[in-house]
């Protein structure tokens, strides 16, 4: 006899406007299995998932959940059926605590009224104690480090009785200290009986963790197929649906006889006088790409904030081409030239409730190509937005759809877009290739190359050590708000970066 497996879905359907996000898709997991689905940018994976969660519903199709045909129209009906979903933003309130965030919707009370946070600590302290997880859960959200975000989100659908769980680019904030811990939560959890759907574009991740694995392109399902029957080049092919190339970038040997970027002593505090950045010292030169590495919360995130005005420091100085732009403003890093790809393009890097055209001038606005006597020019501003879609490879149904209608990917290459046809002289990059498919991140990949061999100076923050170790000239090693080193990329490797970012040893 078969067995029945815990989900299936059949002949799914789903069109936003002119763009069919699934077609005719099936789909099935089994109990204590980890089902990766894999495919290109705007595929149709995280809608399908959505789907599935309630988040949004079907045109047509059919659900099942333990062979019970069922109809998902919201979240909470999901977790009542045992489903429940670690999106690639997280939906955790930044203010409230940790154990606040977990245990919201499901309070344990005492006398009738009042919270028992006690008891509730116990429970998540045992559940944390079991995957491994270290999370300190009376300090706020927006306290913590991504990674450890991320655990609260994991803890939350798990106290709230989750035996099925959908992670949409799971590793995607996390360094590989942190991938292999969250790895061995996903062993531990399909050992104990749970079922796991990833959605991720790391196909050796795919490769290590997954015993199954779907493809899609186009809004449609090409295969399923056994991890052990395939291989990354394969799936990679499958799609793309083309054969991969492998060409190198082109890298040319720059003079690099100034700084371009001048770090001098750079002290930041936080409110509660903790040091979050201490005594940073870094010059970065034209035609060069400085790496940032470093486990997520070390100061990396202040280090960009402060680059581009989003944060006062309280010591030190930055230079400019020569320039003193100590605490500046947003608008003047802009104006001097500077270019931002955000860690989080929700919050940093695009207008949710704006149309996709208008995204692609914010900043830009006032521009003599896209402003006219203080009116916008909007046949301009679509020229431009469709030669960037065409030139970026980016799948939209209309470009004056509101931005939200796009897969995250996509809005990702909006915003790689948008900044980088201004002709920065410095490009400050935090994350770029976060959430983008094998095409996408190589283009986003030769296009910071292309700057750099053109003189531009490059800030590249990543948790991708391959990226690094690939695009960098120099790797900057942060640890607990200090740079502890300076690497060449052919002369380091993975794991003496990995005790430089662990702060178990010191190089110069």
């Amino acid at each position: 006899m078969s067995q029945i497996p815990v989900i299936e879905m059949r002949s799914i359907n789903k069109r936003f406007g002119l763009v069919q996000a699934n077609e005719n898709v099936d789909f099935s997991l089994n109990q204590r299995e980890i089902h990766a689905i894999v495919g290109e940018n705007g595929a149709g994976k995280s809608t399908l998932m959505n789907i599935l969660y309630g988040l949004q519903q079907p045109d047509s199709g059919q659900i099942y959940v333990d062979g019970q045909s069922v109809n998902i129209s919201t979240p909470k009906q999901a977790m009542q059926l045992g489903l429940g979903m670690i999106q690639q933003h997280f939906t955790l309130i930044p203010t409230f605590t940790a154990l606040q965030n977990i245990i919201l919707a499901k309070e344990t009370r005492k006398y009738g009224t009042l919270i028992d946070y006690h008891e509730a600590e116990k429970e998540i302290i045992e559940l944390s104690n079991e995957l491994g997880f270290d999370v300190q859960l009376n300090v706020s959200i927006e306290s913590l480090p991504i990674g450890a975000q991320q655990h609260t989100e994991i803890l939350k659908v798990l106290y709230h009785g989750a035996e099925i769980l959908i992670m949409d680019e799971p590793t995607a904030v996390l360094v590989p200290q942190e991938i292999e811990g969250l790895f061995d939560c996903m062993r531990g959890l399909k050992k104990e009986g749970r079922s796991i759907i990833i959605i991720t574009h790391k196909l050796n991740e795919v490769m290590t963790i997954a015993d199954t694995v779907t493809v899609m392109q186009r809004g449609k399902s090409i295969t399923t197929r056994s991890v052990s029957e395939t291989d990354p080049h394969e799936l990679a092919e499958l799609m793309l649906g083309e054969p991969v190339t492998q060409n190198a970038i082109e890298r040319k040997d720059i003079e690099q006889n100034r700084p371009i970027l001048r770090l001098d002593d750079i002290t930041v505090t936080s409110d509660t006088s903790k040091r979050l950045l201490n005594g940073i010292t870094l010059d970065v030169y034209s035609g060069e790409i400085v790496g940032i590495a470093g486990v997520e919360g070390n100061g990396q995130t202040e280090l960009v904030e402060m680059l581009t005005g989003l944060r006062k420091i309280d010591k030190g100085y930055i230079t400019f081409n020569g320039e003193s732009v100590t605490n500046a403003s947003p608008a003047e890093f802009r104006k001097r030239k500077v270019a931002h790809l955000p860690a989080d393009r929700h919050r940093h890097g695009v207008s949710l409730n704006n149309r996709i055209d208008e995204n692609f001038i914010i900043g830009r606005h006032t521009q003599n190509l896209f402003l006219r006597n203080a009116i916008l020019h909007t046949e301009n501003i679509r020229r431009f937005s469709m030669n960037a879609l065409d030139k970026y490879q980016i799948r939209v149904g209309n470009i004056y759809d509101p931005i939200s209608t796009l897969s995250g990917g996509n809005q990702q290459k909006v915003v790689v877009a948008r900044e980088l046809s201004g002709d920065p002289t410095l490009i400050i990059s935090a994350h770029p290739t976060r959430g983008l498919d094998i095409h996408a991140a190589k283009f986003v990949h030769t296009r910071l190359i292309q700057a750099r061999n053109r003189g531009k100076a490059i800030i590249l923050v990543s948790s991708e050590l391959d990226e690094l170790l690939e695009l960098s000239d120099r790797i900057a090693v942060m640890f607990n708000g200090v740079i502890v080193g300076v690497v060449i990329p052919n002369e380091t490797n993975h794991q003496e970066l990995g005790k430089l970012m662990l702060g178990l040893t010191n190089c110069e």
